[in-house]
């Protein structure tokens, strides 16, 4: 009888430390992004985003698209439409709330799709404790300590992570490797073109050097973190690459506050903390009752 391999003590240190990695990388990208709205247009940087993560997987992938069927088909033009959603959505929210405020309340999108799918008391806890923290959030908006339109972009954002988790598993069912990824990514990046073509051709024209970023952040939101993460999936559980994940509104306060001087309120730590509980206690939970389903990708590919 074969044995069974479990991860090493070091290949677990090394997991945990790839996503951690992974995570980081994400959030830079994202710190980047919004330092360089005031040169391009957050649609513009989308749909640059875009297309460089989509060359650059085309490249290492090399999607063998005519052997694809109607349901993979379907299931990658679906991810497309949801990639595209959520990067665009994220963006746009960008400008008006701290990155550590959009990142949390995204959050509530796979929080919300893990209650529907589950419905054990537990999990309504989880959420509720959420909601709590979103609330806080949405009570500070009304206030006018945030901007409500940002509030109502990041959590549009978080229903579309949710979209893109249902449709990246029904690829990772339908098409082998990352080939269906890569193919999403065409399609996203198709999808923003009427929305971003213009601003990128002008912020282009105005300043060639945008380009550079614009391809750094594609390569650290995208393709540095797949990477990443692909590696550390190799070394440990899904439990514990769950509970990490939550980890995201940490790293985006940490980035946001290195790269862009973002400083968040003791509301906001709260809402922030609470939301990060949630994602890790729904994580814990969940791994303990099935196993995640696959994934073509990295769960915030993009923000």
């Amino acid at each position: 009888m074969p044995r069974i391999r479990r991860p090493s003590p070091g290949g677990m240190v090394a997991g945990v430390l790839l996503v951690l990695c992974a995570i980081s990388s994400v959030q830079f990208g994202a710190s980047i992004a919004k330092t360089v709205f005031d040169r391009i247009d957050p649609a513009g940087l989308t749909l640059l985003r875009l297309g460089f993560a989509a060359i650059v997987l085309l490249l290492v992938a090399r999607p063998r698209v005519r052997s694809w069927n109607r349901a993979a088909w379907r299931s990658v033009v679906l991810l497309g439409l949801s990639l595209a959603a959520m990067n665009l959505l994220f963006y746009l929210a960008l400008p008006r709330i701290p990155i550590a405020v959009a990142v949390t309340l995204e959050l509530v999108g796979p929080l919300v799709l893990a209650l529907v799918q589950s419905r054990r008391a537990v999990d309504f806890a989880w959420v509720g404790l959420a909601a709590v923290g979103v609330g806080v959030l949405g009570a500070q908006s009304i206030g006018g300590d945030l901007d409500p339109i940002g509030v109502v972009l990041a959590l549009a954002a978080g229903g579309c992570w949710a979209a893109y988790i249902l449709s990246s598993a029904a690829v990772g069912r339908n098409v082998a490797g990352v080939g269906g990824l890569a193919g999403a990514l065409v399609i996203a990046m198709v999808a923003v073109l009427p929305f971003g073509l213009l601003g990128a051709i002008d912020a282009v024209a105005a300043d060639p050097s945008v380009l550079l970023p614009a391809f750094g952040i594609a390569m650290l939101s995208s393709a540095i973190a797949y990477g990443l993460e692909m590696l550390a999936l190799r070394r440990v559980p899904t439990r514990v690459f769950g509970i990490l994940m939550a980890l995201e509104p940490a790293a985006a306060a940490i980035f946001g506050f290195l790269v862009v001087g973002e400083l968040l309120g003791t509301w906001d730590l709260l809402a922030l903390a609470l939301v990060v509980a949630a994602s890790a206690g729904v994580a814990l939970t969940a791994a303990r009752a099935r196993p995640m389903p696959p994934q073509t990708g990295q769960m915030p590919l993009v923000p």
